[in-house]
């Protein structure tokens, strides 16, 4: 069955759709048919399971069918959905910033750890970060910046969403003049020019490059913006920066030689080394 034919019950609905992914070359299929079907029928992923014979009425069919060409197209299910979750938080999500991974939230751990009374979120996107840290540490004055106005948009459309936008401000560009912070935080583009095209289709066709590539060898924009930052920070405070793979060894120079007195590294879920960590 074609994603756009009558879907029939829920079992022939996810068989179709898991044919059809697969042959576009997505990985999780299945997982992703299921999170299609349960948006288009209005169904939490149990039901489904719990009932693969129900029928899957036709507008709702109509509305999967849209949803799995989009996604054999490689456009993630994340903008498909329009929302991300992240600690806990679910986040609108559009082609006008990243989606946020479960990487970043070791920037969030960082926050919770040190306890900040401010914290600078450079480089915000969809202000996931910012959020995250005005949510679960709400006596901390956060702010978030970036390049983008229309990631700001996005991030300013969180807040008031999740009604944290009394505790957030949201500015563009990267460090605000003639302030100062006890924690700055940045996810700034990491990903090498090289290594571009050969990223998945999801990303190249669908997530902003400016805020995924970091010069010919990936830290140019960490380079160029972590000087900036230290002017900013307050005396004792800290940097955390999230970097690709390979690259906290050379992040880690660059702090030392910037003058922090205390540099580590953080690995995440998979085992690299995903954040450095600089206190002065």
């Amino acid at each position: 069955m074609s994603p756009g034919a009558d879907a029939g019950a829920v079992r022939e609905a996810l068989a179709a759709a898991s044919d059809a992914l697969a042959a576009a070359g997505v990985e999780d299929v299945r997982l992703d048919a299921e999170l299609l079907l349960a948006e288009a029928t209005g169904w939490d992923r149990a039901r489904l399971a719990a009932e693969p014979e129900a029928a899957v009425e036709a507008g709702a069919a109509r509305r999967f069918g849209e949803m799995v060409r989009r996604r054999v197209r490689r456009e993630p299910v994340a903008y498909i959905l329009g929302r991300k979750g992240f600690r806990g938080l679910e986040l609108s999500v559009d082609g006008r910033a990243l989606i946020p991974r479960p990487e970043t939230e070791l920037l969030v751990e960082i926050a919770l750890e040190l306890e900040p009374s401010t914290a600078l979120d450079v480089g915000t996107g969809s202000g996931a970060v910012a959020l995250a840290v005005a949510d679960e540490l709400p006596g901390c004055e956060v702010t978030g910046t970036d390049t983008s106005t229309a990631a700001l948009d996005l991030a300013r459309e969180n807040a008031e969403r999740l009604e944290i936008d009394g505790r957030v401000r949201f500015e563009r560009g990267t460090v605000p003049e003639g302030r100062r912070f006890e924690l700055v935080l940045a996810n700034l583009p990491y990903v090498r020019e090289d290594d571009w095209a050969s990223l998945a289709p999801e990303i190249t066709g669908y997530e902003p490059r400016e805020a995924l590539v970091g010069g010919a060898d990936g830290v140019e924009a960490i380079a160029s913006t972590v000087p900036a930052t230290v002017a900013a920070l307050e005396p004792g405070a800290s940097l955390a920066l999230e970097v690709g793979a390979g690259q906290a060894g050379e992040v880690a120079e660059l702090l030392l030689d910037l003058g922090f007195g205390q540099v580590e590294g953080r690995q995440d879920l998979a085992g690299i080394p995903r954040v450095v960590l600089g206190s002065s």
